[in-house]
């Protein structure tokens, strides 16, 4: 029984790093249900990995759609709001070096 759940968390975690993990994790939330059930015969051998798969696909779209743009908002307030220029001579940048005067003028 345990070797089908490690398939089971296997396969959530395949599945769950991919970029479309909301239709893939409802296709295979919906592909999985009826392994789960258990309702044949012998079928109680394979609910555990249904059960991983299904949990897992629900804790990982979770993750991706509560936690991840949680933390991304987070690092965005802490992110710094100077422009990107890595001109010296740029006004708007934290390292701006005023241009030297020209002494040949003189």
């Amino acid at each position: 029984m345990a070797p089908l759940v490690l398939v089971g968390a296997i396969m959530s975690i395949g599945i769950a790093v991919t970029n479309a993990i909301l239709m893939t994790a409802a296709a295979m939330i919906a592909g999985m249900a009826p392994i789960t059930l258990g309702l044949g015969e012998g079928s109680e051998q394979t609910a555990p990995l249904g059960r991983a798969v299904i949990g897992g696909l629900l804790g990982a779209t979770g993750a991706t759609l509560l936690v991840l743009p949680a933390v991304y908002a987070l690092l965005q307030r802490w992110a710094s709001s100077h422009p990107a220029s890595l001109h010296p001579h740029d006004p708007q940048i934290r390292y701006y070096v005023q241009p030297a005067e020209d002494s040949s003028e003189q």
